[in-house]
């Protein structure tokens, strides 16, 4: 009898916990990220199984594993990737009525397939002491900035998604002679992460960087001294479209197809967009908040302001193809 009760007991609390977890497919790798999967686990009682990785690699791995799939959550670092997880029908359409009340309409799927997490903004790095004062993104291709340019290889999304804005803005037939205007004014071929451009025209090497923004603001008080001293001899600029505003960019989760832990993986998308939540990624990480009503965090502040762009989010999946084509194209490795 006692034997019964124990296996009782053992296969009880085996269900309960393949019951209280949620797999979540993350190509985001901070810090932070791991707080607030430490703060769900204790908040929720609900155990977060991650698996990191690159987004393509990710989608890959979804569409290989099908209905089998154990993901009950894909995270991406780009609009892009979410459009594409979309298309190929490898995430679902959510009801949450939290969700719904505080991501803004333009931050989130038409269908509510998937919901940004962070704004990431792609800005302009110039020396300290610059007089420099590039004001748009048309301006990159201007001969007065030849030899000037630090930019990391078109491969990855983040430059695929500005490509993509400038097609929605101008047209491919523009956004080619854009892509070659901007190789012609690098310094050097493309290289290195985003930290890496900033730390190039630190060191004077070019004179703007284009990068995201929280790069910078991950880079003060950093541990790697090349790091914490490049960024006291940069400042930030926020260009904006010639017909439009600031190029912004988001990460953003969505419910994967076949997720076995489908509430589950509802309630951690709603606790990475509560207050406390957003907070962390706003002060951990530097990237600007997507719910209503959280406060930026100082430093980026102190930044200044800027006024989004007004294309749709969802252009830069739109147009990701095109933008790899163009980028070939013109030469921009």
């Amino acid at each position: 009898m006692i034997k019964q009760i124990i296996l009782s007991f053992f296969i009880f609390t085996s269900f309960v916990f393949a019951s209280s977890e949620v797999n979540v497919y993350s190509h985001r790798h901070y810090d932070t990220d791991k707080q607030l999967y430490k703060m769900f686990e204790e908040k929720m009682g609900i155990k977060v199984n991650v698996v990191n990785a690159d987004a393509n690699a990710l989608i890959k791995r979804l569409e290989s594993e099908g209905e089998k799939s154990p993901a009950d959550v894909l995270i991406t670092v780009d609009a892009g990737r979410l459009y594409q997880a979309k298309s190929k029908e490898l995430i679902q359409s959510i009801e949450s009525k939290y969700l719904m009340e505080v991501v803004p309409e333009n931050m989130r799927d038409e269908d509510n397939k998937w919901f940004a997490l962070t704004k990431r903004v792609r800005a302009f790095i110039v020396p300290i002491d610059s007089n420099i004062e590039i004001k748009t993104y048309e301006d990159l291709i201007k001969p007065e900035y030849k030899k000037m340019i630090m930019v990391r290889s078109s491969n990855h999304v983040y430059n695929q998604s500005m490509l993509a804005a400038v097609i929605a803005h101008h047209g491919e037939e523009y956004a080619l002679k854009w892509a070659q205007g901007v190789v012609k004014n690098m310094a050097r071929k493309p290289r290195g992460n985003d930290r890496y451009q900033v730390k190039a025209v630190a060191n004077g090497i070019g004179k703007i960087a284009i990068a995201n923004t929280y790069y910078v603001g991950k880079m003060i008080g950093n541990k790697d001294i090349a790091e914490s001293e490049a960024v006291k001899k940069v400042k930030i600029i926020f260009p904006k479209f010639e017909n439009g505003g600031t190029h912004i960019n988001v990460s953003g989760a969505g419910v994967a197809k076949y997720a076995p832990n489908k509430e589950n993986a509802i309630k951690f998308i709603e606790f990475l967009l509560s207050p406390e939540a957003q907070d962390l990624f706003a002060n951990g990480n530097f990237e600007y908040p997507v719910a209503k009503g959280v406060k930026k965090n100082d430093v980026v502040s102190s930044w200044g302001t800027f006024e989004e762009d007004n294309i749709s989010i969802n252009t830069m999946g739109k147009y990701n193809i095109n933008a790899v084509k163009i980028f070939d194209k013109a030469g921009w490795k």
